[in-house]
């Protein structure tokens, strides 16, 4: 009888593609959409390197869930962060920020919570090498980018000089790549007639992975294209290598013939390799469901959870069928798995296919005029590449304003070199390594770590909303 009261309850853990695409879903239907994300907003990750070197604002990747989704009255979104599930009661456990516990009823639970940075087991890094993931991430890279020619300019001697223009970069991903194309970039054409004493086309940017080829998952033709073009430009590639020690003066790198190098660079940055968060471990171990390597969740064709129909895991977060942990993948699972459950409100009749995923292309910028771009059994590169990468982020950029904004944008930095995101002070370039020191036991919590253990919030009636 009270399923005939009150609309199904849906929550869904995390706002990227893939959760909002599921929410965006559910338009029109007779459910109620609860969104809980941790940030106000969508975050269009695949173009945050180039906020971090000052091309984009993050207000032209970054569009509020409240703006987003203003006319879903069906979705409302909370702002808070998951820290349990109680699969008995069928309840979301969250903390709000400086508030208190929060717990949400659902009737279909859908986690979409993402990945984070994988440091491989030594999370001390990321106080020397900052990973890309957030906002917060592509500002303090945009910082220490911009920062290091600052500091350059500014050395006392030769050494020091030398030291603030080398970049390291561990990563030899789309992510990695395309950071290390634009700081040459950067370093060639931008910056280039602005400094005095420095010449900042004399800053070296070596790239760092323990594969054979840069971009090796868009094949062996698209890699070879793009080891010349990041050669050209010059970027430096080290390939079958691998980090073993980073600090505030470098970081030492063991070779493939067994000798470990040290190199001395003043700034690091990390883009290899990817983790599921601690909620995923959470969900997991209530569930009793498998975890992959990267911890990320084993799904059924349907991506639910075996035993769980209640529960369906996407985006990168979910593990079938050795799927990438691409933008494309999320945003079809998001859409199938509320698709399924629309089918189970509205009674249909015609049972749905497990998931396919369709491939719609993934593309990486290089440089201005360069890019590699593979769809289907299609590889395109040079200037069509960087045509076809340009109409892809277009498409799926979040938001008319967003991308108006961010085609003028690249407007005036591919026609004029100017980029004109490049503001920061002295005292953010001094805390932009604290940020990610590990905390202390009783000291202030650094930003983006989970929130502390806070007291309960009053029980609230059955079904209601905080």
């Amino acid at each position: 009888m009270d399923d005939h009261i009150r609309p199904r309850r849906i929550v869904i853990v995390g706002g990227g593609f893939a959760g909002l695409f599921a929410a965006r879903s559910f338009r029109h239907a007779p459910v109620r959409v609860t969104l809980i994300d941790r940030a106000a907003h969508h975050l269009f990750q695949p173009l945050l390197y180039q906020c971090a070197t000052g091309i984009l604002s993050e207000g032209e990747i970054a569009a509020p869930f409240r703006s987003v989704l203003r006319r879903h009255h069906n979705v409302e979104s909370l702002l808070a962060e998951v820290t349990d599930f109680d699969l008995d009661r069928r309840q979301v456990i969250a903390h709000r920020p400086h508030g208190f516990e929060v717990r949400v009823d659902y009737d279909d639970l859908i986690v979409a919570a993402g990945v984070e940075q994988s440091y491989f087991g030594h999370d001390e890094f990321a106080r020397y090498a900052p990973g890309m993931k957030s906002v917060l991430d592509a500002l303090t890279i945009r910082q220490k980018v911009f920062g290091a020619f600052e500091l350059a300019e500014s050395a006392a001697n030769a050494d020091e000089r030398k030291h603030w223009l080398t970049f390291a970069l561990v990563g030899a991903g789309p992510t990695g790549v395309e950071l290390a194309g634009q700081i040459r970039e950067l370093a060639t054409h931008t910056l280039r007639n602005e400094y005095r004493t420095i010449t900042p086309e004399d800053a070296r940017v070596l790239l760092f992975d323990g594969g054979d080829e840069p971009l090796a998952s868009f094949g062996t033709k698209l890699a070879d294209k793009t080891a010349r073009s990041l050669t050209q430009l010059g970027v430096e590639l080290h390939l079958r290598t691998r980090v073993t020690s980073v600090d505030d003066e470098g970081l030492d790198v063991r070779q493939a013939d067994g000798r470990t190098i040290r190199y001395d660079a003043g700034t690091i940055l990390w883009t290899a390799g990817v983790t599921a968060p601690a909620v995923a471990d959470t969900l997991a171990k209530a569930a009793g469901a498998e975890q992959d390597r990267s911890g990320r969740i084993k799904v059924a064709p349907d991506l639910t959870i075996p035993g769980h129909p209640e529960i369906s895991v996407v985006g990168d977060i979910m593990s079938l069928d050795r799927l990438p942990g691409v933008a494309e993948v999320a945003m079809q699972a998001g859409m199938y798995a509320a698709t399924r459950i629309r089918h189970q409100v509205e009674c249909r009749q015609k049972p749905q296919k497990p998931f396919r995923y369709r491939d719609l292309g993934s593309a990486a910028y290089i440089a201005r005029g360069r890019a590699v771009m593979s769809v289907g059994s299609l590889r395109i590169s040079g200037f069509l590449g960087w045509l076809g990468w340009l109409l892809l982020h277009i498409a799926f950029l979040t938001g008319y304003r967003n991308r108006v904004g961010a085609v003028l944008s690249w407007l005036v930095a591919f026609t004029s070199e100017a980029r004109r995101e490049r503001a920061f002070t002295t005292r953010q370039l001094e805390a932009a390594r604290e940020i990610y020191a590990p905390t202390a036991p009783g000291s202030p919590e650094r930003p983006g770590s989970p929130a502390p253990p806070a007291p309960a919030a009053p029980p609230r009636p059955p079904g209601e909303h905080p």
